[in-house]
This record gives structure tokens, sequence and C-alpha cells, in this order.
């Protein structure tokens, strides 16, 4: 997503008390990072801070880092995890941010860090076959993400595009995570509860339906996890969705 430049971001990300502002010194050590010693959920690609500021407000026994590559798209999510929080009559105790580059959250991220849950919501689709191993649900990315995800955890997956969302259930399978929970109709589903993000909101009101899968880290198969070549070279597949 193209977002204008706001010179006002990053100084006031680093002035707050809840931005991490080299988190690669954090690795291994992120859960001394919080008041309280309870669950830790991170969000990966949190844009605006939509799902964040609603998630942390409303589960106070869960700490959650909230992780995006654009300081002005951060700017505009601790804003908004300031006002959710306000609003609740809360200071953000159980919230942090940080800006990194999740193809190499590996930097960032290590085996003591302990992760109960991962969110990925309406990630860039990259519908190019050359740029498919930068989607965040690339096994690639999933094998980072298995360092650091406690076993039997959970990835909790939304998106609006179709071929995504196919070829990431492909992924998940691969690489050793299991279905848990599949809807291809979020809001006719009846799953509760359901943060609605901006971009969710947006897609919805199109009539666009969202697809949502909730899958299990478990035992890696015996077959081996696809490489970046042959990601790269396997023919594009579309699969019917209702």
């Amino acid at each position: 997503m193209r977002i204008r430049h706001k010179p006002w971001a990053r100084p006031e990300l680093e002035a707050s008390s809840f931005f991490i502002q080299d988190p690669d010194c954090r690795k291994n050590q992120w859960l001394d990072g919080y008041p309280k010693k309870q669950p830790f959920y991170l969000e990966l690609g949190c844009g605006k801070g939509g799902f964040i500021a609603q998630a942390a407000v409303l589960n106070p026994e869960v700490n959650y880092l909230a992780v995006d590559i654009k300081y002005e798209m951060l700017g505009l999510a601790k804003r908004n995890v300031e006002k959710a929080f306000a609003s609740a009559g809360r200071t953000p105790d159980n919230v942090l941010l940080t800006a990194h580059n999740i193809e190499r959250i590996d930097m960032m991220l290590g085996t003591e860090d302990a992760v109960d849950r991962i969110y990925i919501n309406f990630c860039n689709p990259w519908p190019r076959m050359k740029h498919k191993k930068r989607r965040l649900t690339h096994p690639r990315q999933l094998m980072h993400y298995r360092t650091f995800l406690k076993d039997g955890c959970e990835i909790h997956f939304k998106t609006d595009d179709d071929e995504l969302f196919a070829e990431s259930l492909e992924y998940f399978a691969e690489c050793g995570f299991s279905v848990r929970y599949l809807t291809y109709d979020l809001h006719q589903s009846g799953y509760e509860p359901n943060l609605m993000t901006e971009h969710e909101k947006m897609f919805s009101d199109e009539g666009i339906k969202i697809k949502f899968v909730i899958v299990v880290k478990t035992e890696l198969p015996p077959q081996p996890v696809m490489t970046d070549t042959q990601t790269e070279t396997k023919p594009e597949t579309k699969t019917e969705t209702e």
C-alpha cells in the first residue's frame, strides 16, 4: 500500500514508550519487555493498527507485538493504539510496536521468544510468480515462524484474495501446519470474536468475501519444504472458491 510521507511519524514513534527502535537487540528477550508475564501474540504487517488497537484493549491478559516495515503506518498505528486505550481509561501496557522487514523476521525473534499466536491480516498477495516468495505465508516465511511459534500454537490468516488463500493453504500443509478452522466467507460463518480491520471493512463493503483460516503448528511432513526456485517455476493455478 502506498502512503504519503509523514514527517511526524518517526520522531513521534521514537518518543513513544511502547515503540521499540532496535528490535534485533530484543531477540530472545521480548517476553521481558512487558510488565506482566502472560501469553505473547504477534501481528505481522499491522498497517494502521486497527486490529492491534482493538485486540490489546479487549485482551489485557495477552501481550502483543505489532510489526510493520513502514514508519508512516506505524505512526498511525501508535495514534490508534493510544486512542483505543484512552477510551478504555488505560495506558498501553500490553502492546509494543516496532519497524522491521518481515522477510528478515528471524533477525528479531528467536526460540526463546515463545510466541503463542501469529496474526497475518490482508498481506500483499504478490500475484506474480517471481514475487510469490515475498508473501508472508510463503514456505520460506513459515519456516522462520516455526522457530519462535510454540508447538501446538496457531496462525490466524485473513485475506480477500482467492489465489493467495488457496496457495497459502498448500504452503501451510507443506510446512507442518494443520487446519483448525476454515471459512471462505467469514462474515457469514458465525465465527466469533472477529475484530474487523480497515481492509476487511473496505473489501466487505465492496461485496468481496473474506477468507479466514486458523492453522496449528504440528510436526513437519516427511517431504522437503519447497525451495524458492521450485516455487518460482511452479505453474500458476487457481482454485475455485465459494
